[in-house]
C-alpha cells in the first residue's frame, strides 16, 4: 500500500533527527532539501525539531549582543540593501567615527541592558590607518572600562589589519556574506562575493572568531537560502546574525516585498540545521518581520539576539527582550563562548566554536 504523504513527511523528520542526535553528524544537502520541501503546515514539527538540536548542541542560554554605527553613511560600495551607501538618496545620517567618549557611553549601556559583547561597526569598504587606530583606541577602552567583549566590523581586512585587531583583544570580527555566492552579484558590484570570503579567512587566520551571516528577503529563492546555509557553514563562523530584509526607502531593494513570517522561521529553523553549534543571532528586521513571533525565533533555532537598535533601524528596548527570555525560561548567557576546537571535515585547519552542552564529535 503506498505511504501517505504524512507519513512521508515523518520519516523525513526522523531521518535528520537521527542524523543529528543520534549519529552526530552534519545533514547532507539531500536531507536538508528534504526538510525545505515540507509543505508550511508541517512548519511547527520543522522549529520543534530545530529547537530540540539547538538545546543538544549549544544548551538553553541565549547571547545578547549590543552595536554601535560609530561612523554613519558616506560609503563608497553599492550593496542593494544598504541605506548608507553613498550612492543612494535615503536621507541616512552622515558623521565620522565618533568621539571615544560617546562610544564609551554606548558600551555602559550595553552592560547595563545585560549584554556581554559590544560590536564597534563603521560603514566603509575597509578601514584607512587613521580610522583603524582609533578603532583599536576605542577597543582599548571599552576593554577597561566595561569589562565587555568587543567585536569589530569594519570591512574588507589586509592581513596586517586583521593581525592587528586579534591582538589588540577583538574577540570576533563581523563580515557578512550577505547573500549566497549565485546571488551576490545582482546585490554589489563594487566588491565580490570572494572578497567578503578572504576577509572572514583572514580573520580566523589572524586567531579572531569570525561572526558572518547576513541578509534573508533580498528576493532569494529558497534554494538559493539553503545555499547560503552550506557556504556559511564551510567558512566555520562561531556566530551567524540573520537580519530579516526590512526594505529602506530610496535602496535599490526599497520595493522588495517582505518575508512572511512563517518564511523567516523556516528559514531559521533550515540554518539551525545546517550549523547546529553555532550561535544564531536574530538581528535587523526581526520586529518588522516576525512581529508576535519573535518568540517563534527563538523557539526556531535562534539562540542570540541583538538588543537595542540597529545600526540605521530602531529596534526594541532590551526590557522587551528580557521579559521575552523569561517568558520562555532562556537565561541570557554570562558571556560570548567558551572557545574550543572543532576540525572540520576536510581536516585542513580548526576552527573556534562556542562552548558545547554536549561535545561534538570530530567531523
Amino acid at each position: 500500500m503506498p505511504s501517505s504523504p504524512t507519513s512521508v513527511d515523518d520519516r523525513c523528520l526522523d531521518r535528520a533527527d537521527h542524523a543529528l542526535l543520534a549519529e552526530r553528524r552534519p545533514l547532507t544537502r539531500a536531507e536538508v532539501d528534504e526538510l525545505a520541501a515540507l509543505p508550511l503546515d508541517r512548519l511547527p514539527d520543522l522549529v520543534a525539531l530545530a529547537h530540540r538540536v539547538r538545546l543538544a548542541y549549544c544548551g538553553p542560554e541565549v547571547e545578547l549582543e549590543s552595536l554601535i554605527n560609530a561612523k554613519s553613511g558616506a560609503c563608497p560600495e553599492d550593496c542593494a540593501f544598504c541605506s548608507q551607501s553613498a550612492r543612494f538618496e535615503t536621507g541616512v545620517d552622515v558623521y565620522p567615527f565618533l568621539d571615544l567618549d560617546e562610544v564609551l557611553a554606548a558600551a555602559r549601556a550595553t552592560r547595563e541592558a545585560g549584554a556581554t559583547q559590544f560590536c564597534i561597526v563603521v560603514a566603509v569598504r575597509g578601514p584607512e590607518e587613521r580610522l583603524l587606530r582609533r578603532v583599536l583606541e576605542a577597543v582599548e577602552q571599552v576593554h577597561r572600562e566595561t569589562g565587555l567583549e568587543v567585536a569589530c566590523s569594519l570591512g574588507l581586512l589586509t592581513r596586517e589589519q586583521a593581525e592587528r585587531l586579534a591582538a589588540a583583544g577583538v574577540r570576533r570580527y563581523n563580515h557578512n556574506l550577505e547573500t549566497c555566492r549565485e546571488v551576490f552579484p545582482s546585490i554589489c558590484t563594487t566588491h565580490t562575493w570572494d572578497d567578503r570570503v578572504a576577509t572572514a579567512r583572514l580573520a580566523i587566520d589572524a586567531g579572531m572568531e569570525l561572526c558572518c551571516g547576513g541578509i534573508l528577503g533580498m528576493g532569494e529563492t529558497l534554494d538559493q537560502r539553503i545555499d547560503f546555509a552550506f557556504e556559511l557553514a564551510e567558512l566555520g563562523p562561531c556566530e551567524v546574525p540573520i537580519n530579516l530584509l526590512d526594505p529602506r526607502p530610496g535602496t535599490p531593494l526599497g520595493d522588495q516585498s517582505l518575508l512572511s513570517p512563517r518564511e523567516a522561521l523556516q528559514a531559521i529553523a533550515l540554518f539551525r540545521l545546517v550549523m547546529p553549534e553555532v550561535w544564531i543571532r536574530l538581528a535587523g528586521g526581526r520586529e518588522r518581520i516576525l512581529g508576535e513571533l519573535q518568540a517563534m525565533g527563538l523557539l526556531a533555532g535562534a539562540n542570540a539576539l541583538i538588543v537595542g537598535n540597529y545600526l540605521t533601524t530602531t529596534g526594541r528596548s532590551a526590557e522587551a527582550d528580557h521579559a521575552l527570555l523569561d517568558a520562555l525560561g532562556m537565561p541570557v548567557a554570562d558571556g560570548p563562548g567558551e572557545g574550543r576546537f572543532v576540525v572540520d571535515g576536510a581536516g585542513a585547519h580548526a576552527r573556534p566554536a562556542r562552548r558545547q552542552s554536549i561535545p561534538l564529535r570530530a567531523e
